[in-house]
């Protein structure tokens, strides 16, 4: 294999020595990007959008935005990053839909080895990270490699989640742990609030 193929396998890769052009891409773009005013926030999207594996046109990210290559982050319908989202996308980056990002969200496919000797070689390996739909992941969290994050999951702010984290659960720490289930009775209360909410916009 060569680099790029050991990279997507998740096998040790130099990076320096991956040579699929998607670098000097994404550095153009993120350029782009990070430059524009408000006014010219969607070129500034579909600068993004050209780089990125799929991301859709409803979709809000607020600058500044790094990512590494852009081309292996597939985000799913009606997502909303605020600013200063990092993604290292050395492996493939999947996020569903419904899925709202805080400020300073990182999210990391890159790993280091933890023998020095290795590690000094400057070789790296990379997981997937996928988060999954109707997720709101709190501000300054932390994703590491290889983690998965279920459906309908609240991550509380200044997480790092260091392993998968099922579906339905408020989540929260470091290392990040499960606190407790969403319950119907969140459910009950959250649609009073709506109703409550419906009924003071109409009025």
């Amino acid at each position: 294999m060569n680099q790029k193929e050991r990279m997507l396998a998740g096998e040790l890769y130099n990076p320096y020595q991956v040579d699929d052009h998607t670098w000097e891409r994404s550095r153009k773009a993120l350029e782009l990007f990070n430059s524009l005013p408000f006014t010219k926030h969607k070129e500034g999207m579909q600068a993004l959008r050209e780089i990125f594996g799929y991301l859709p046109e409803d979709a809000i990210i607020v600058p500044p935005f790094y990512c590494d290559k852009g081309a292996q982050i597939y985000i799913g319908n009606h997502f909303y990053a605020n600013t200063g989202l990092t993604i290292l996308d050395e492996a493939k980056v999947t996020i569903g839909d419904n899925v709202f990002l805080g400020p300073g969200v990182h999210i990391y496919t890159a790993g280091h080895p933890i023998d020095a000797f290795v590690r000094n070689l400057e070789l790296e390996y990379a997981k997937a990270v996928t988060i999954r739909s109707d997720v709101w992941i709190g501000g300054n969290v932390v994703i590491n490699p290889g983690v998965t994050i279920g459906s309908n999951v609240v991550i509380g702010s200044g997480s790092v989640v260091t392993k998968n984290i099922p579906d339905g659960v408020i989540a929260a720490g470091n290392p990040c742990r499960v606190i407790r289930e969403i319950t119907d009775e969140d459910n009950k209360y959250w649609n009073d609030k709506l109703q409550e909410y419906q009924r003071d916009v109409d009025d």
